[in-house]
């Protein structure tokens, strides 16, 4: 029989520590713990998964140095990004130009357009105009912090309607840097209120080269350049 603390109680200890990781990853990645939640604390956490404090600690550890997570002092532990690969990219391109940013939405932006167009769904093609709706309302209210939620859910949303799961993974994990990207560009350059319309409406009509031409005018121009 293995002694007490030997290789055998070290396994078991390292496998429950990981198992506890996969949990609370997966309460993230699902969006149950959304980005800037706090999550339940350490008490909590010991009964909602069955496991003692410090395998608690050291999980909720893990998932800090990974970037997942992020503890302030007397505030709690709070969901910092919702995968390892949007926390990498986030600390790439936290001190990136936003023209660098502008070239790489060009490159994805562009591509989802044309596949929005042809693939999307009557759901899709209402939620788009639904969308666009808002955009204006907020664009109108003069709230910045609404105009670039609003854009960004646009946005978002034509990425979806691309039914591209690998173009929206890499779209989702660069979220961040989007939406700093749309909050300059309000902030610099002028944005209509109806700045989207025509791009909604060639993609809700499923004119995949109008939603390309689009595309391309509106992000070519914030790099000031000709489509």
């Amino acid at each position: 029989m293995p002694a007490h603390g030997g290789p055998s109680a070290i396994t078991r200890r390292t496998g429950l520590i990981d198992s506890t990781v996969q949990e609370l990853h997966a309460r993230i990645a699902s969006g149950e713990w959304a980005v800037g939640a706090r999550i339940p604390p350490e008490p909590q956490l010991v009964e909602l998964l069955g496991v003692g404090r410090n395998t608690v600690r050291e999980a909720v550890q893990s998932l800090v140095h990974a970037g997942l997570l992020e503890r302030r002092q007397g505030s709690g532990t709070y969901v910092l990004s919702s995968s390892e690969l949007a926390a990498s990219m986030g600390r790439q391109i936290a001190d990136a130009r936003q023209r660098d940013v502008v070239e790489v939405r060009r490159a994805l932006e562009i591509e989802a357009a044309r596949l929005a167009a042809r693939r999307r769904t009557a759901l899709d093609a209402s939620t788009l105009l639904e969308r666009r709706d808002e955009r204006a309302v907020a664009y109108v209210s003069g709230d910045l912090d609404a105009m670039v939620e609003t854009d960004l859910a646009l946005h978002r949303t034509i990425v979806r309607a691309a039914g591209n799961p690998v173009l929206l993974s890499l779209y989702e994990n660069l979220i961040d840097a989007i939406g700093e990207n749309i909050r300059f560009n309000f902030v610099t350059d002028y944005h209509g209120q109806t700045a989207h319309d025509t791009l909604i409406e060639a993609i809700v009509a499923g004119d995949a080269a109008k939603a390309v031409l689009e595309t391309t005018a509106y992000l070519s121009a914030l790099l000031g350049e000709s489509p």
